[in-house]
């Protein structure tokens, strides 16, 4: 196994003995073989504000070094069986109550865009014969960091808010279920295309919130306004939050696929419950 990291030293610790770190593919011979290249690269989106630079860093980190990838798969004597490649719900845009799924039209927007050229850069590897997935993600819960990191301690202290009005949908997934679902498409050969990662059940802000606070034991009364959003955040970045998409993974459960966590509830209980005992409740 070789890993592409930005911080090879820490590979090893994550990845296991056994696993080679580099940090660009011209390191990788052309004779290397691999069965499955899983491609997730990318710069947080949710974070410093989306100024001109900024915008520029999501886009190489995504779509650029997608673009090089594809190349070395280009150049490689020996074409991997499949490339699974990382993308977002974003590509949707902001679609109030529509339900979505895989053949749904999008929103134009910076997110929109942004994935739209992430996933044509992955696509390209069918060229070279390779069957290629893009896996547009929702919200990935996991207990080694993601959305509740910043969260758990502001709603521990009782002072966790809805967004907006909280009527947004959040379509989110279980770290585990994700990881199934890359194992799923790599073992399945007669799968391709656009795949959505997202449970079957999406909620709203509001729910997320009330659920959360519930199994956390702790109010949830307050609401950040979305003035104050937009001013702290601008107007594109925060679209995001105050903005939603209510997504459905149709092609996954058509081809079988079966969610582990399907409910937001049995998600976080499970995730709070591996965040070091945050949670110590009956199942």
């Amino acid at each position: 196994m070789v890993v592409l990291s930005r911080r090879p030293d820490c590979v090893r610790d994550r990845c296991g003995l056994g696993v080679a770190a580099i940090t660009a593919f011209s390191e990788l011979s052309p004779s290397l073989a691999f069965d499955a290249v899983i491609n997730l690269a990318g710069e947080p989106v949710v974070g410093p504000r989306w100024t001109d630079a900024r915008k520029k860093l999501l886009w190489d980190s995504r779509v650029e070094l997608t673009r090089s990838l594809v190349d070395y798969i280009g150049r490689a004597e020996v074409k991997p069986k499949v490339l699974i490649s990382g993308s977002a719900v974003g590509f949707y845009g902001d679609q109030g109550d529509r339900i979505l799924d895989e053949t749904s039209a999008h929103a134009d927007g910076f997110g929109h865009r942004l994935c739209e050229a992430w996933e044509s850069a992955a696509l390209r590897a069918a060229d070279f014969g390779v069957r290629v997935c893009i896996v547009r993600a929702g919200v990935v819960l996991g207990a080694s960091g993601g959305l509740l990191a910043p969260l758990l301690p502001v709603f521990r202290l009782g002072l966790g808010a809805r967004i907006g009005s909280g009527e947004q949908w959040m379509s989110w997934i279980h770290l585990r279920d994700y990881i199934a679902i890359v194992r799923w498409l790599i073992a399945a050969p007669e799968l391709s295309g656009i795949f959505n990662a997202t449970a079957p059940n999406p909620v709203t802000n509001r729910q997320f919130t009330e659920i959360l606070s519930g199994l956390l034991r702790r109010p949830a009364f307050l609401a950040v306004p979305a003035g104050v959003l937009r001013l702290l955040m601008g107007r594109e970045m925060s679209g995001l939050l105050l903005g939603g998409q209510r997504v459905l993974p149709a092609r996954l459960l058509e081809s079988g696929f079966r969610f582990r966590y399907p409910e937001l509830e049995m998600a976080l209980r499970d995730t709070l419950t591996r965040m070091s005992g945050v949670l110590r409740v009956s199942p």
